[in-house]
C-alpha cells in the first residue's frame, strides 16, 4: 500500500464505522451488532463494506456460520479498540474540561511495584505523555507491602502491580499473563536447569526470602506459590533486595518470567517453573476517582496491554489479556 493511499484511508476513516466493525465481531452477528448500537441492519453492513472498499481487502468471513475476522480483520481489530478507547477518553476529558473551573493541573501520581507489567508500563507512561503534556506526571517506586496501601492511602493516582487481586474500592485491569519463574544462586542445584525449567514440586521448598508481616496475603501466596513454608533468614521489600540475597546464597525469590530481562544480576540464575498457573500483573485504581487523568491513563494502558499482548501472540509468544 503507498502512502499516498494510506493516507487517503486514515483521512476517510469514520470512528461509527470502527464501532459497526468491532460490534459484529464481538457479537459475532450483523443484526446484534445493530441492536447493540441501535442501528439498522443495512447500516451496520454498509459502515462494513465501506471499510473494506477503502482497505481493498475482505475484513470479515460471511460464511453459514457466526461472522468472523479474517487476518486484515484481526489486525484492524485491534488498532480499532486502541482508537475508540483514545476517541471515549477524549471525550471525557474535554467535557469535564468544559464543565470544571480552571485550575492548576495535579500531578498524576503513578505507582510502579518493581518493574511494573513489564513493557507495557514505559509505553503507557509515553503515552500519557504524548496526550496531556500539559499535566505533570510523578513516578513512585512501590514495594512489596504496598499495592494496596499507596492507593487507599491516596499516595498513588494508578499502580502498575502483581499479581491480580480482588479489594474492596479497587478496581484492577489486567495488563499481562506471564510464566512463573525462580530466581536461585548460580551454585543452586537447580541453577543447571535455567533452559529446561522445573517443576513447581522442585521449588515450592526452597528458601523463599521473608516478607513484613504487614505484606497483603495475595502477595505472600504469591510469592511462595501459595503453599511454600521454608524461608530464608534475609527479609525482602524489592526485587533488588531479593537479588542480593540470592546472589550471596542465603535464599531465593520468584517472580514473572519478564523478571529475568529487567534485572540480569551476576551469581543468580532464572529457571521457568513450567507447571505452575501462570501470574498477572494488573493496573490498579480507585473505584470512586472521578480524575479524568485517572480515567485517561487507565483507557490508554489498556488498549496498549491488548494491542501488545494481539502483536506478541502473532509471533507466537503469549503476552497477557482482558478479562
Amino acid at each position: 500500500m503507498t502512502r499516498r493511499r494510506a493516507g487517503r484511508i486514515v483521512a476517510r476513516m469514520d470512528l461509527r464505522k470502527l464501532s459497526s466493525f468491532l460490534a459484529v465481531i464481538e457479537e459475532e452477528h450483523y443484526g446484534r451488532a445493530a441492536a447493540r448500537l441501535f442501528l439498522s441492519p443495512a447500516a451496520v453492513t454498509l459502515h462494513v463494506q465501506q471499510l473494506e472498499r477503502e482497505f481493498g481487502t475482505r475484513l470479515l468471513d460471511r460464511g453459514n456460520g457466526p461472522v468472523a475476522p479474517t487476518v486484515a480483520g484481526r489486525r484492524l481489530a485491534s488498532h480499532a479498540r486502541t482508537l475508540l478507547a483514545a476517541a471515549n477518553a477524549a471525550v471525557e476529558d474535554v467535557t469535564e474540561a468544559a464543565l470544571a473551573p480552571p485550575a492548576a493541573a495535579r500531578a498524576l501520581r503513578v505507582g510502579i511495584m518493581g518493574h511494573g507489567s513489564a513493557e507495557v508500563t514505559p509505553a503507557a507512561v509515553n503515552a500519557f505523555r504524548r496526550a496531556r503534556p500539559e499535566v505533570p506526571l510523578e513516578l513512585v517506586q512501590l514495594n512489596f507491602t504496598e499495592h494496596i496501601s499507596a492507593l487507599r492511602e491516596d499516595r498513588v493516582d494508578v499502580a502498575f502491580v502483581r499479581p491480580a487481586f480482588e479489594a474492596e474500592g479497587l478496581e484492577v485491569d489486567i495488563l499481562t499473563a506471564e510464566q512463573r519463574i525462580v530466581a536461585v544462586p548460580t551454585r543452586s542445584h537447580l541453577a543447571d536447569a535455567a533452559e529446561t525449567g522445573v517443576h513447581l514440586a522442585d521449588v515450592i521448598d526452597l528458601p523463599y526470602l521473608q516478607l513484613p508481616q504487614h505484606t497483603p496475603r495475595n502477595f505472600t501466596d504469591y510469592l511462595y506459590f501459595e503453599s511454600g513454608e521454608h524461608r530464608a533468614p534475609d527479609y525482602a521489600l524489592t526485587p533488588q533486595d531479593i537479588l542480593t540475597s540470592v546472589a550471596a546464597g542465603r535464599g531465593a525469590g520468584s517472580g514473572l518470567k519478564s523478571f529475568a530481562r529487567y534485572y540480569p544480576w551476576p551469581g543468580t540464575r532464572y529457571v521457568p517453573v513450567l507447571d505452575a498457573p501462570r501470574a498477572h500483573s494488573v493496573l490498579a485504581t480507585r473505584t470512586t476517582d472521578n480524575n479524568p487523568e485517572v480515567r485517561i491513563f487507565r483507557a490508554l494502558t489498556v488498549a496498549l496491554a491488548r494491542e501488545m499482548s494481539t502483536a506478541e501472540q502473532g509471533q507466537g509468544r503469549p503476552h497477557g489479556r482482558r478479562p
